[in-house]
């Protein structure tokens, strides 16, 4: 597993956090497949496998950035399927979203501005 700096997020857990305030704005929470649906639907590239989606999202809810719990079984029996585990962001998940955000700008904004413009060279 790669290293991290303390107060960092791996590139998956912005995503994550990214992707599910906006599933938590629109349906009051997420679930772990329809988290993965919107990731790949907006960067192919972002989601590698489901194992590492939910070992993230697991990893997340002990740090603190996402509360989790079990879906009422009702739900899930008259849909005839298996219960989700239903997420939400936290403030602290929030609050580290932000400064991921804020960091990546301010590296952007030190990188040479040849390098932004997304020159190459053969």
């Amino acid at each position: 597993m790669a290293r991290r700096r303390p107060g960092t997020l791996f590139p998956i857990e912005v995503d994550i956090l990214e992707t599910g305030l906006a599933l938590q704005a629109r349906d009051g929470s997420f679930y772990g497949f329809a988290l993965a649906r919107q990731i790949s639907e907006s960067d192919s590239s972002a989601l590698t496998a489901h194992g590492t989606l939910y070992k993230a999202l697991s990893r997340m809810a002990e740090s603190g950035s996402l509360e989790a719990s079990w879906e009422d079984p009702s739900s899930a029996e008259s849909e005839g399927r298996p219960r989700r585990r239903l997420y939400t962001v936290t403030a602290e998940g929030e609050r580290a979203l932000a400064k991921a955000q804020a960091d990546m700008k301010a590296q952007e904004a030190n990188l040479p501005r040849i390098a932004r413009a997304g020159a190459t060279f053969a």
